[in-house]
């Protein structure tokens, strides 16, 4: 008996042990928080993904055919590189500023509605342009809301996924290719369906365009304490740590390769056509749109710097393809190839500067870097026009293929293994 009942206490505690619950400690509530945190970035990320799917779904209906357009205005191929340079060069020097002002303001939002409302008013614009002059106007202009918009929008992405900023990139770089894939499928159906005029295509775009504020109403803005510092160019380059200050200048080398994609459309009606070329346009931005998020995904796996090595080499490969080869045959795994290339690159250089910005400077920096490989497109696009017109257009590709290839033996030499 005495034995038995000096077991009853002790299952009654054994009992109780299984019924209680665990304590819920500090570090737990921070675990609790932190996921309801990424949640909460990962919806907001999600919100300026479906921004951007709408504004490149116009975009990608005027891009296509604006190399044909611009050459229905008389515009030659030096012109049309100029415009392609032009058009990323200034958005770029706006990047900085705009970023810089993000930060001392504590705000990016005003600058993210700003700069997809002055997108949309003026590809309207574009749409009634009575010569090269007047486009090449409007296409600078209608830059300048990109300028307004991405380094602040950006700055904001990696301050929503701190700790997946490759995830997060990928994931709106996927929606905002996603559009440009609907919307160069929607330009080559018309065109070949319905044969609408250029211009008609470019106004509706520019409508279209207006709808990107919707989705920006139900965005949650992070909050961050203001700077309050004046726009001084030698502070903010004392500021950019130098890992940042060196990626800057490889990722400007592969920016003189990474000419505009006008030139590769070009290239493809040379011996396909006006319609072709649209269609090969469409599996670029197919392969661009579905390997983004993936792409993004691993690279915060395997670092971020392994992974534009490769995205740059694969560059290097495509360019050196267009440089060989203009036949259908060769034309269309090339394009898939450089959509690949493109989804290795574009959201991965992003992930990777706003890993090495310092916090206070987020909008700062990522517009620095966005600025400087930005200006880099214009001598970019001057260069190739003059290789295509004064040479042959293989040599434009050369010298993009001779570009990436110093850009991913630099990258692989000069930039530390750990990231």
């Amino acid at each position: 008996m005495a034995s038995a009942k000096s077991r009853l206490p002790r299952e009654k505690a054994s009992i109780q042990d299984k019924k209680a619950p665990a304590p819920l400690t500090t570090e737990g509530l921070q675990d609790r928080s932190r996921s309801g945190t990424e949640k909460d970035g990962k919806k907001n990320v999600l919100l300026l993904g479906i921004t951007s799917f709408i504004n490149d779904f116009s975009s990608e209906m005027v891009m296509p055919i604006l190399p044909m357009f611009l050459a229905s205005l008389g515009a030659s191929p030096v012109f049309i590189g100029l415009i392609g340079g032009i058009r990323d060069a200034l958005t770029s020097i706006l990047k900085l500023v705009f970023g810089h002002y993000s930060d001392n303001l504590g705000k990016r939002m005003p600058f993210i509605y700003a700069g997809y409302l002055n997108s949309a008013i003026w590809k309207i614009a574009l749409a009634f342009s009575p010569a090269a002059w007047f486009a090449l106007v409007a296409v600078s202009l209608e830059r300048l809301g990109k300028g307004m918009r991405d380094a602040p929008r950006d700055a904001m992405i990696s301050q929503l996924m701190p700790k997946r900023t490759g995830a997060g990139f990928g994931l709106h770089q996927a929606l905002d290719t996603a559009g440009a894939l609907l919307g160069s499928i929607a330009v080559a159906s018309l065109m070949l369906l319905v044969q609408v005029d250029y211009w008609v295509i470019i106004a509706v775009a520019g409508a279209l365009t207006l709808l990107t504020v919707v989705p920006l109403f139900l965005v949650e803005e992070p909050k961050f304490e203001p700077r309050n510092n004046k726009f001084n160019f030698a502070e903010i380059r004392n500021a950019i740590p130098p890992q940042l200050a060196m990626f800057i200048f490889v990722s400007s080398v592969f920016a003189l390769a990474n000419f505009s994609y006008m030139f590769f459309i070009m290239k493809a009606q040379l011996t396909q056509g006006a319609v072709i070329p649209i269609i090969l346009y469409i599996l670029f931005n197919l392969s661009f749109a579905l390997l983004s998020y993936p792409i993004g995904k691993y690279a915060d796996r395997v670092g971020k710097r392994n992974v534009l090595i490769a995205g740059y080499s694969l560059f290097a490969l495509v360019s050196l393809g267009f440089a060989l080869s203009s036949t259908l045959e060769w034309l269309v795994p090339l394009f898939i190839l450089y959509g690949i290339s493109f989804a290795a690159v574009s959201g991965t250089q992003k992930a990777y500067a706003s890993d090495m910005a310092p916090d206070e400077l987020k909008g700062t920096s990522i517009g620095a870097f966005q600025t400087i490989t930005g200006l880099v497109a214009l001598p970019a696009g001057l260069v190739a026009g003059a290789l295509w017109e004064s040479f042959s257009p293989e040599y434009a590709f050369y010298f993009g293929f001779f570009a990436a290839t110093a850009a991913a033996l630099m990258l692989a030499l000069a930039m530390p293994k750990t990231r």
